[in-house]
Order: structure tokens, then sequence, then C-alpha cells
């Protein structure tokens, strides 16, 4: 048993370890983020282990009881692990995206006793029950709202993109594969989601240098990069400038103060499509890039801004450049952006009332 513990989880083990020791020297990351990595890599650990003896004893024959109790937590795992990569990935996720995964553990704990989900035959071999593929649909579940919530929060670039597909084939594996393979793919599901989560980390820090660490979005770096790249395919530019954000600064703190340009720059994200990239140069200054766009679709990007940034605490000022075919260089459609957006910024403070946030 010992020798096939080791042959069938030494690949899992090995890549956990290297998670945990890439964990421990990255500064790029919070603490309450690493905490949930680590516990996300015991969790992977444990449920290799449970893996493993079910399907142990399910070639052995032995314990029909504990094998039952291993199925459900087998059944119930796979969600909960998906779902605490959604807690630990994606921010501003609350508690709540637990519940399914919760129901679905409560109803395979009622299985073992009715076979609503699973059985066993008199030979020992899995019979779904009544609601047999609730498991397979609730990870696929799960599975969709990650690539979703990743794909939204990203810069829409292939380096972002890619991590965030290898996830979706990981997880798209664990739903198809198994009825390909059997019980066969169980045994390297651990591993397929253990590396398919260390790739996506790794890529997450090859990005680092090119995002901004507090708001997730592209550098100053990257956007005089981006710009020198077919700068004739840049037909319109907007800039954005926080209003009132030294106000925050010295009357709340600069914790909040950061927290105001997070949901600013989360807003700009959102409200952002294809070939429209969001960067931070710096403080309360965002400029977004837009290629081969029209006049239509940069209105219709600062109405989105707008709406967004009108459901929050905060306000902000924009201004744009567009050119048609005009030889505007990027360097002159910053500066006619720049001055609608401080005329934007000066009107603001003239409103009654927003004087007193005046930077």
């Amino acid at each position: 048993m010992i020798k096939e513990l080791i042959v069938q989880n030494w690949a899992n083990v090995l890549v956990l370890l290297a998670f945990a020791v890439l964990l421990k020297t990255t500064v790029f990351l919070d603490n309450k983020t690493i905490l949930r990595m680590y516990v996300l890599i015991i969790g992977m650990f444990v449920f290799s282990m449970v893996v493993f003896s079910e399907f142990y004893l399910a070639d052995t024959g032995d314990a029909v009881d504990v094998r039952f109790v291993l199925m459900a937590i087998r059944y119930s795992t796979t969600p909960f692990i998906i779902a605490f990569i959604i807690y630990t990935l994606a921010k501003n996720v609350r508690w709540f995206i637990f519940i399914p995964a919760i129901t679905l553990a409560a109803l395979d704990i009622i299985s073992i006793f009715t076979g609503i989900i699973f059985a066993l035959d008199s030979n020992g071999t899995l019979q779904r029950g009544l609601l047999g593929y609730l498991p397979y649909i609730t990870v696929g579940g799960y599975s969709a709202l990650l690539v979703y919530m990743l794909f939204k929060r990203s810069n829409k670039q292939y380096t972002e993109i890619f991590p965030i597909v290898f996830l979706c084939f990981a997880f798209l594996s664990g739903l198809i594969l198994p009825f390909i393979l059997g019980k066969d793919y169980s045994q390297i599901f651990c591993v397929t989601i253990t590396i398919a989560v260390f790739v996506y980390y790794v890529f997450s820090i090859l990005q680092m240098t090119e995002k901004d660490a507090l708001t997730g979005l592209l550098n100053r770096q990257s956007f005089y990069a981006s710009v020198s790249k077919d700068p004739k395919e840049i037909n319109a530019v907007v800039t954005i400038d926080m209003n009132g954000l030294k106000a925050i600064n010295d009357s709340e703190g600069h914790a909040a103060g950061d927290t105001a340009l997070e949901t600013l720059a989360f807003c700009f994200t959102q409200a952002s499509e294809t070939n429209e990239m969001v960067y931070r140069l710096g403080g309360d200054e965002f400029v977004i890039v837009c290629r081969r766009k029209t006049m239509e679709d940069v209105t219709q990007l600062i109405d989105r801004i707008q709406n967004r940034v009108s459901k929050t605490s905060y306000s902000c000022a924009i201004g744009y450049s567009f050119r048609p075919n005009g030889p505007k260089n990027i360097d002159d459609m910053l500066k006619e952006s720049d001055a609608m957006m401080y005329a934007n910024k000066k009107e603001y403070y003239q409103k009654p009332g927003n004087k007193k946030y005046r930077e």
C-alpha cells in the first residue's frame, strides 16, 4: 500500500512542495492571500490521500462502510476546492461562494444512507443515483464562474488569458475525462488541479513586473511598451484622474485612499472591452488606450465608466482624444485628453460642497 501511495502521489507532493516554497519567498501577495494558498495546498494534499484510500479499498473490496464515507468526502471536496480557489484568487468574494458546495456536501452525506447521488451494487461497482450528476454540474458551475471572474478582472492580454485558459482546460478535463477513463482519472485528478493552480500562480508572478501592485492594472512601464507597438492602431485615449484623493488620505488615512483607487480601478476594468487597455500611470492617474475604435465606442466606454463609478462613493474626472484618420501622435492625444480631463476636474471642484475636496 505504501509503495502504491508514493507512486500515485509523488508528482502531486513535489508540485505542492514547490508551491509552498514559492509562496514562502514571494513578496507580491498579501499575508491573507498567502495563508489561503497554504490552506489550499494542505487541502489538496489531504484530498489526494482520501482519493487514494477510496480507490485502494475499491480494489481490495474491504471496509465498504469506510469507502462510502470516503466517496462522500471526494464528491464534496472537489467543489469546495474550486470554490476556495475562487475565494483566494478573485477579489471581493464573500463566504457565500461556499453555499452550493455546502449544499452538495449535505446531499453527499445523505447519499450514504439513501443512494440519492451515489451507491454501490453487490459487486462494489459505483451506481449513480437520482442526483448522480449533480457533483459534476456543481463543479462545472464553479469552474465557469472562476474563469469568468478571472477574465473580467484581467487586462485581456495574452499573458493573462493563457493561464486562465489553462485553468479552464484543467477543470474541463475533470468533467469529461471521468466518463472516458473511468475511475483511473480520479487518480490523476489531484495532480491535474495542483499543476493548473501552480501554473496560474507562476504566470501571475511573472506578470507582476507589468502590473501595478495595488490595483492590478497595467503599470507605466507596460504603457510605454504598449504604445510603442503598432502606434497607428491607437486612435483614442481616455485619461482619468480621481477627485478628492488627497482629502481622503488626509482625513481617513492612506489605507482608505488605497481602497478608493482599487475600487475605481475595478470599475475601469469592468467597463473596458476588447482593445481597451487600462493603465495606472501613478497616483490617481489612469489612462485607457483604445485601438481600432470608433467615436461611438469611446463615448460608450466613458458612459460605462461613469455609470459604474456613480455606484460608488467616489468620483473622477475624465477626458478623451480621438483621431479617426489624422496624424496625431500619442503625446498629442494625451495632451488633448488631459486638457479635457482637467477642465472636467475644475468644473467638479467649482460645484458647491466639492471645494473642500480640492487637491
